[in-house]
């Protein structure tokens, strides 16, 4: 069976198989590492309340403090020294406040290494498919399982291919590709994919244009952003090597990675004849310098027209982990050299990580940033995620070489973020409005999307002891899409660690429909639409369903976020887009919840819902997925699996 470089490094990292895996399936995955943040703070509970006593691989897992480092609360301060002592008591990597983001870090260090599988309790691990590193984001019950047990499980996306053709012209960036990506393609079309990129676009993109695309592929809304493992990856790892070899041999970034890496190149590329869900093909050399905004990726506009538009802005920042690596510092120094910021104009920056600090002071960049007015932050998130200083204020205008600009996300909700490259960044900052020397009128159609069909092969599912082989209940159908996680469970009651299960089964749904709990039985199935449970993180979301009795989810599609939370938690979900699109031909939209009274019977070892007198496939339940839900939760299964 053919497969696609995702597919191949996923075999390498899934243990107890005796087939190639694709698309679709649920594995039991090792990755090669593990990164937690700040929120190593809430994984330590989780992890000691299993009855952990040590990390199944202490080398396996990597801890950096980078989000709250502003903070220097007696609060913050004393988290950050439990969470360093937690790591020295159980031998993790460790990496203190101050030498960084977490997702540089894993890439300067060579955590993130090209061809390994690393995850990250974060949703811009996509980043480390920049360097060919297949990056994808976790919980934090995930992480607590491959703290004890070494492993979690997964489920390939689909995998869409995104072909690069032509080279970008002078002024554009990666920022820019990225930017167009999300703005052109709009309409959830890679939601929860995998990307491959490929093309001979590729390799004009400097490995520091590749992270910057592969990190944001997370606000495209996919789940991997994997870029081909080529002899620009291959230089950057030598020149890497040279730098941090100097006093010893570094573990992971040497000339024996290095060479044993070539020798698996022929291995680490996808087959001529792999299977993509979808193409997305897009001309590299219509692209030019673009804004995103205000609030939303979705929308992007030429610089030029904004130019004319004379946007004031108050605040630029040149900060976060997309776009604040020695490249991008480097170019918003060229625009500023020997030039003053605009008065009015507060411009904030941060390096990605020390190192990066360390070699734009010892280059000049640094310093010219700084005389042309730049206002320095310690290497971390900061406003970024709307934490420490220079947050957007009431009524303020920010233009940003950040990865988001949602509403609220970087300080006030009544404030307007725009993204864009350093350059426009740096350019803005200088002129006071939202400014880029660009003259070009080029206009048109930026690319395409192909969708491919398959029709997969029709294999009865091996089900575990104790896995229930038919599940049936009456559907209630909830008719929207992105139903998200205040709509399931308010926020109000989500900080609240007395609420009974009781109490969480009669809020669910409550911010959607006040009805629902009356409407909806225990035993019942809930149907809905398209890309369900996106929001926060909250756990009670799925847990809340749980309570009330609800038997499993069908939906169009999930947030992968709250998959993984239901699984997690013990709760089962299928996927099914076809019944979902049915469903909303056939009933009322002005309805929020609808008991339909028609039954619905789920067949697991046959993959196959049946309605009345209609067959709806889905993806098979595997092992993995089994042994979770007959554990009632990950942290039962991994309490079986400790050692």
């Amino acid at each position: 069976m053919s497969q696609t470089l995702i597919e191949k490094i996923v075999q390498k990292y899934s243990i107890g198989l005796s087939q190639k895996v694709k698309s679709g399936d649920f594995v039991t995955i090792q990755p090669e590492y593990v990164m937690t943040h700040d929120n190593t703070g809430a994984v330590i509970p989780k992890f000691k309340s299993i009855g952990a006593k040590k990390l199944f691989n202490p080398k396996q897992v990597v801890i950096t403090l980078d989000h709250d480092i502003q903070n220097k609360s007696e609060k913050n301060l004393d988290k950050y020294k439990k969470i360093e002592q937690f790591s020295i008591e159980f031998g993790a990597d460790f990496y203190p406040a101050g030498r960084g983001i977490g997702h540089q870090i894993m890439v300067e260090e060579g955590y993130a290494f090209p061809g390994k599988f690393v995850v990250a309790s974060d949703s811009h691990s996509n980043m480390y498919g920049g360097i060919g590193c297949l990056g994808t984001p976790i919980v934090r019950t995930d992480a607590a399982s491959i703290w004890s047990t070494g492993k979690t499980w997964w489920q390939i996306p689909p995998i869409a291919k995104v072909t690069l053709n032509g080279k970008l012209r002078n002024g554009v960036y990666g920022k820019d590709v990225i930017i167009a990506l999300c703005g052109y393609f709009n309409n959830d079309e890679v939601l929860n994919h995998a990307i491959e990129f490929t093309g001979e676009g590729v390799s004009s993109l400097s490995i520091d244009e590749r992270l910057t695309i592969s990190n944001m592929t997370t606000e495209w809304g996919a789940l991997v952003g994997l870029f081909p493992i080529d002899d620009l990856t291959i230089d950057w790892l030598f020149k890497r090597e040279k730098l941090v070899n100097i006093n010893s041999e570094h573990p992971r970034i040497n000339k024996k990675t290095i060479n044993e890496l070539v020798l698996q190149l022929d291995e680490l590329k996808p087959d001529s004849d792999a299977f993509y869900h979808k193409e997305i093909i897009i001309d590299l050399d219509k692209i030019q310098p673009f804004v995103s905004g205000p609030n939303s990726v979705k929308i992007f506009q030429p610089v030029k027209k904004l130019k004319e538009d004379k946007i004031k802005i108050d605040k630029a920042y040149l900060v976060s982990c997309v776009n604040s690596r020695v490249e991008d510092l480097t170019e918003a120094a060229k625009i500023l050299k020997d030039k003053k910021i605009a008065q009015h104009v507060k411009f904030y920056i941060a390096a990605a990580s020390s190192e990066v600090q360390k070699v734009c002071e010892e280059n000049g960049v640094w310093h010219t940033l700084l005389n042309a007015g730049a206002i320095p932050l310690p290497p971390g998130c900061g406003p970024c995620i709307g934490l420490g200083t220079g947050l957007l204020e009431d009524g303020e205008v920010g233009i940003s070489a950040t990865n988001r600009n949602f509403k609220g996300r970087m300080g006030s909700p009544n404030a307007k973020a725009y993204l864009a490259s350093p350059a426009v960044v740096a350019k803005s900052a200088l002129s006071g409005y939202i400014d880029f020397d660009w003259d070009d009128n080029s206009n048109g159609n930026l690319g395409e999307v192909n969708v491919n069909q398959q029709i997969p092969p029709k294999t009865k599912t091996k089900l575990i002891h104790d896995f229930s082989k038919i599940i049936s209940g009456e559907i209630v159908f909830c008719y929207q899409d992105n139903i998200n996680t205040d709509g399931i469970y308010p926020g109000k009651y989500t900080y609240n660690d007395e609420i009974k299960p009781e109490e969480q089964a009669k809020v669910v749904m409550e911010n959607y429909d006040v009805n629902f709990s009356t409407i909806a039985k225990n035993g019942d199935i809930l149907v809905t639409g398209f890309n369900f449970g996106t929001g926060s993180s909250r756990e009670q979301a799925a847990t809340a369903f749980k309570y009330k009795g609800i038997k499993l989810i069908i939906a169009g599609s999930f947030n992968e976020t709250y998959k993984r939370n239901a699984i997690n938690n013990g709760l089962i979900i299928i996927e099914c887009e076809k019944l979902a699109q049915d469903f909303k031909k056939r009933f009322n939209d002005n309805i929020l919840t609808l008991r339909t009274n028609i039954k619905c019977e789920i067949d697991f070892e046959n993959s196959l819902i049946k309605i009345e007198d209609k067959f709806y496939n889905f993806p098979p339940l595997g092992k993995p997925i089994q042994e979770i839900i007959v554990n009632d939760g990950l942290e039962n299964w991994i309490k079986k699996n400790i050692y």
